[in-house]
């Protein structure tokens, strides 16, 4: 993708199409620690297999498609910028997604609008 308000449009789009009817995003730059952080929660079901098969880019939950490449790319895209993806219950009670990366990293794609793709959804 190009910027990571495109992920975070994808992430929103799981969580509605999950059922969820609370969605928080968090977007944290801390820049004395060279961290940029991304944080996706909701009040859906929640995953209902392990992350690392929810991270696989050949596992879908959507009809007619045979690939889930979201989450994966998500996960690249941190990983290629210094971080990491992790997958957990969120306080919220549903899923909580979030890509942690360094803020200064040469291959960290740009945030992006991000008011303007949170505002389409």
């Amino acid at each position: 993708m190009q910027d990571l308000s495109l992920h975070l449009l994808d992430l929103i789009e799981n969580s509605v199409r999950a059922g969820a009817s609370l969605i928080l995003v968090t977007i944290e730059e801390h820049p004395e620690k060279d961290l940029l952080r991304l944080l996706v929660e909701d009040d859906g079901p929640g995953l209902n297999v392990a992350p690392d098969t929810a991270l696989d880019p050949f596992y879908t939950t959507k009809e007619g498609k045979r690939t889930g490449l979201g989450l994966s790319l998500l996960r690249d895209t941190a990983e290629q910028a210094g971080g990491s993806l992790a997958l957990r219950q969120s306080a919220l009670g549903g899923l909580a997604v979030e890509a942690a990366m360094l803020l200064s990293h040469v291959d960290r794609i740009p945030l992006g609008d991000v008011a303007a793709t949170v505002s389409s959804v």
